[in-house]
């Protein structure tokens, strides 16, 4: 059942806002039941949506204790006249989701986890002490074990260290520190160094990576350690021939990170170790169609269950965000069955939580953790790649509250004024989730290599979800709020089941699947 429009609010409570407009409830189609009066939701709460997404449960391995929850929080909308709060009270019906014990995987490690450190604990102490524990790089790969690069994020460099106890994914970061200044020769050869981090702008990131460790679709956090000195010979080996490797896809890409031959004694690294998350999207070759609903709808609903419990959004999910895996052998759909979930055998993982916003809904005193996109306007003028249309829409949707994506030279005052006030990026705001899946819908359709017309198949088939998922719809045309509307509605049409066999272990939570909420 669609959300009711009186329940759609986005920023300031105390007016229905453009954006408020733009999520009005969507048209039903004739796959769909008709919606309840409002007052059975009220009466019958497993019909909310919260209570499908609690039972669509990702495949996963070894169970862990439950991450702490509270019901979710919000600030107070201004006061209204009695006559108005009694309408406003009959027209809202609270959506809110339950989420079924999350399932984790024990992932490969290079050695036991090491117990989750307290995020709160400060990087560096007041005396300029790092509270961490301090290695170099052979300590992080030692003789015997492999170091592979695997991606570029948006301020740290991804390698993947493995032996033969298993494989590890570390994320590096680097800190204020000293560092070889650039020859002559590597400038010419359009060597750009990024911006080192502070722990300040760090903490953020770790924090939202403890948080979503335990919700299935997102990457297991380990532990985090700074790595000081020189690199080795294996660490400037694997740096080498990934930038030759992105040299032959692009050519005119800059190297934005600097080689190991330039650390010094000094130069410092944070980095956080990670559980291995498969193969970026970006180089998976998707073969079959079943891959393709998969990805979309996986990552879709691991969305959805971070934007209840954490009020989460993501902002950058490129292909290099999104990894994928082969959890299990394939299994063929049911002929003539509407069910298009959980055949391919894919898992799917997120990555990179360095643009994220995200709240810890069980403090009572919680306060949004953020990064404040405004402090790089370059990311929103720039047209180097198709992402960065992406990160316009976003910017433009806080400044105007609709579809309309301003283009480049709209983005170059900070802190610009929008329909509520100068932009914040502490704004919860789930429709960028949305951004970033119609962003992912037409990748997967733009390098599928199976059958074209397996594609042509998908795409009929997904014609009205499309249709409310475009971020370049008509005006009048309405659209979804944030990734549990597309999952609702992927529900409603039949495409995901919770008794499915691609979802079997979600029976394992088989008290909520007794109760026949679908």
């Amino acid at each position: 059942m669609p959300i009711p429009a009186g329940s759609r609010t986005y920023g300031r409570q105390s007016k229905r806002s453009r954006a408020t407009r733009l999520f009005v409830e969507l048209a039903q189609s004739p796959l769909r039941q008709p919606p309840k009066p409002k007052e059975d939701l009220l009466a019958d709460p497993v019909s909310c949506l919260s209570e499908k997404l609690g039972s669509i449960h990702i495949v996963e391995e070894t169970p862990v204790s439950k991450p702490r929850r509270s019901p979710r929080k919000s600030k107070a909308p201004a006061r209204l006249p009695p006559e108005e709060e009694d309408e406003q009270e009959q027209a809202q019906v609270r959506i809110e989701v339950t989420p079924i014990k999350p399932v984790t995987p024990s992932p490969p490690a290079l050695e036991q986890a090491s117990p989750q450190p307290d995020c709160a604990t400060p990087l560096v102490e007041a005396d300029g002490e790092t509270s961490l524990r301090i290695l170099a790089w052979d300590d992080v790969c030692p003789p015997g074990d492999r170091i592979d690069k695997i991606a570029e994020a948006s301020s740290a460099e991804v390698y993947r260290v493995s032996n033969e106890r298993g494989t590890s994914i570390i994320k590096v970061i680097r800190l204020p520190s000293p560092i070889k200044p650039l020859t002559k020769a590597q400038i010419n050869a359009r060597l750009v160094d990024e911006e080192p981090q502070s722990a300040d702008d760090v903490r953020g990131e770790l924090e939202i990576s403890e948080w979503l460790a335990d919700i299935p679709g997102f990457v297991v956090y380990k532990e985090r350690y700074v790595v000081r000195g020189k690199g080795t010979k294996e660490l400037l080996e694997t740096h080498q021939k990934f930038q030759r490797r992105l040299k032959r896809k692009d050519p005119g890409r800059a190297q934005f990170y600097p080689s190991p031959s330039r650390y010094l004694d000094d130069t410092e690294f944070l980095v956080v170790e990670l559980g291995d998350a498969g193969t970026a999207l970006e180089d998976w070759r998707l073969e079959t169609i079943d891959q393709v609903w998969d990805v979309f709808f996986l990552e879709a609903i691991a969305l959805a269950r971070a934007e209840d419990m954490f009020m989460f959004e993501h902002r950058d999910l490129h292909e290099g965000n999104l990894c994928v895996r082969q959890r299990s052998a394939p299994t063929k759909k049911p002929s003539g069955s509407r069910n298009h979930f959980g055949h391919s055998g894919l898992d799917i993982t997120i990555l990179d939580y360095g643009l994220s916003r995200a709240e810890d809904l069980s403090r009572d005193d919680t306060v949004p953790v953020a990064y404040d996109l405004e402090r790089c306007l370059d990311m929103f003028t720039s047209t180097y790649a198709s992402q960065c249309r992406v990160y316009r829409q976003m910017r433009s949707f806080l400044l105007r509250a609709d579809r309309q994506c301003l283009p480049p030279e709209y983005h170059t005052r900070p802190y610009e004024a929008g329909i509520d006030g100068p932009i914040s990026w502490e704004t919860y705001a789930p429709y960028t989730n949305v951004l970033w899946l119609a962003y992912l819908y037409n990748y997967l359709i733009d390098n599928f290599a199976g059958s074209k017309t397996d594609l042509a198949g998908f795409t009929e088939e997904t014609r009205e979800m499309w249709t409310h998922l475009d971020p370049e719809a008509d005006e009048e045309v309405p659209a979804f709020e944030c990734a549990a509307d597309i999952v609702h509605f992927a529900v409603e049409s039949g495409w995901i089941r919770p008794d499915h066999d691609g979802l079997s272990r979600a029976r394992q939570d088989c008290d909520l699947l007794d109760r026949k909420q679908l």
